[in-house]
């Protein structure tokens, strides 16, 4: 077996077993991205030997600990190569957030998810491609080589944790946590053939203290809603990236603090049970529409919806390779025994301009010395200009808005199990394709039109503070794989993670990396 071919659940165990040390693993997988990443760009700094010096010393714990002792004392991802998107801080490494217009910093200390995760025995092996600052639905920037998507090199790999994502597809990585504040796992993921899992907002314990550490109101509420001090719904949340459902499962147990020793956690359990229905979230009383609650076996009611809250401002179109992969999802579905149905959503016009403009408020915030500002990227400089020239009544009236626009999100929603979309509108694009060429460059506002029209259903979902996870359910004729994206009520993580195991064996949509 290729170290490429082995799952996060897969080397685990290797490795618990002593059949491979942590050294062994991390060496194998050094060498793969010493194959690969010249090719693809996917990571941006290596770190063999900080790798080296951590998988030693976990060899070292495995060979204290009584053979019977070890799955109780060993961390849930012992000796699992992992990497960091190059907006989080390893200590000891430099972050350089994708930009130009900062020299890059060694972190003191690692980022609270990064803490987290090599808590439970991880290997760090460097940190990925990013766009600048994570703005954008691709990883490319000024200062490093762009990712590219494995299936096919001159393809984007997505953004923003597209470099996580094309090394996990390329086996450089088993698997990866990403972060997701507009659609930055589920788009790389789709684009890549993997799943990725949007939790909700203030699921995952390490993205409350990282809020905290940078914002005293982090925990402010509005009702159900975390919101910002505009009283915009927060966005940004941190996910697994994987090759199928359980691996995901088994990676969102570790960052949830839910692993169980010598076995599978909640969530990896959810994924291995193929059981949607026992892991349905139950509703409150308020709520209550005769739902069933959570039985173990009962068919989902799922709506599907091609509608998108970017209609009101740009075309959106559906290539022939997003509708094929969503009637995968809706046969599959069916195959499985849930109860489908078309659900006609209508959303708020005015959902563009009020999250173009919370999107772009936050670069009013960034210090930018003498002279960085004219590094900035054109996406970052045109969305800065624009935010410095927006006054705070107008910032505050589009937070109030869009936070108007999630709670009728929820509403809308919430009359289904899960809702299911497209993943993305196309295939994925040429590297270049939301920038353009050096001869003839986009501004900003093309660019971002670009993106919304590639990516026209995963904002929203991050608007809600719901989650949401993305599949592969088609792969073409050209080899790339195409998926969709299932939404879930508040705390349907499990369900949502068992729904995607359950569908796996009904769909062909595994697209294959040929060894290097």
């Amino acid at each position: 077996m290729h170290i490429e071919e082995y799952t996060v659940r897969q080397l685990r165990e290797t490795v618990l077993s002593g059949e491979l040390s942590a050294r062994e693993a991390a060496a194998a997988h050094l060498d793969r991205i010493a194959d690969s990443n010249t090719e693809l760009g996917a990571f941006v700094k290596v770190t063999a030997d900080l790798a080296m010096t951590t998988a030693a010393r976990l060899d070292r714990s495995w060979a204290s600990a009584p053979a019977a002792a070890r799955r109780a004392r060993l961390g849930a991802l012992h000796g699992v190569p992992v990497a960091w998107k190059d907006l989080w801080d390893v200590a000891g490494v430099a972050t350089m957030r994708g930009t130009a217009a900062f020299e890059p910093v060694v972190a003191e200390a690692n980022s609270a998810v990064v803490n987290q995760i090599h808590a439970h025995g991880a290997v760090s092996l460097g940190k990925t491609q990013v766009p600048e600052f994570g703005l954008a639905c691709y990883s490319e920037n000024l200062v490093s080589p762009p990712s590219r998507n494995p299936l096919d090199p001159t393809l984007t790999s997505g953004g923003s944790s597209g470099g996580s994502a094309a090394a996990v597809a390329a086996g450089m990585l088993p698997g990866a946590i990403g972060s997701d504040a507009g659609g930055s796992i589920r788009i790389p993921a789709s684009a890549c053939g993997l799943v990725g899992l949007k939790p909700g907002y203030g699921v995952v314990p390490a993205d409350l203290r990282a809020a905290r550490a940078l914002d005293p109101d982090a925990e402010k509420r509005a009702g159900a809603f975390y919101v910002t001090r505009t009283n915009a719904p927060r966005m940004a949340v941190s996910g697994p990236i994987a090759r199928d459902a359980a691996d995901a499962g088994a990676l969102f147990d570790a960052l949830m603090g839910s692993s169980r020793p010598g076995g599978a956690g909640r969530f990896e359990e959810a994924a291995l049970s193929h059981d949607p229905g026992r892991f349905a979230p139950v509703v409150r009383a308020q709520d209550d529409r005769n739902d069933p609650g959570p039985r173990p076996g009962r068919p989902l009611r799922v709506g599907v919806s091609t509608a998108s809250p970017f209609e009101s401002a740009y075309p959106i179109s559906l290539s022939p390779e997003s509708r094929g992969a969503l009637d995968a999802a809706v046969t599959a579905l069916e195959t499985a025994g849930h109860e489908v149905e078309e659900a006609r959503m209508a959303y708020d016009p005015r959902y563009p301009d009020c999250f173009y403009t919370t999107w772009t408020s936050g670069l009013t915030d960034i210090p930018l010395g003498a002279g960085a500002e004219a590094r900035l990227g054109v996406l970052a400089r045109d969305f800065r200009t624009a935010a410095l020239a927006r006054d705070e009544a107008t910032t505050r009236s589009a937070a109030n808005i869009l936070l108007g626009i999630a709670r009728d999100f929820r509403t809308q929603w919430g009359a289904y199990d899960v809702v299911l979309t497209p993943a993305m509108a196309s295939t994925p694009p040429p590297v270049g394709y939301f920038t353009g060429d050096a001869g003839a460059p986009h501004d900003g506002a093309t660019d971002y039109r670009l993106q919304c029209q590639y990516t026209p259903f995963t904002s929203m979902v991050n608007v809600s503070q719901l989650p949401a996870i993305a599949i592969p359910t088609l792969t073409t004729g050209a080899g790339l794989s195409m998926g969709v994206q299932f939404i879930g009520r508040a705390g349907s993580e499990a369900l949502l993670l068992a729904l995607a195991a359950q569908l796996a064996p009904h769909l062909d949509a595994s697209p294959s990396i040929e060894s290097v």
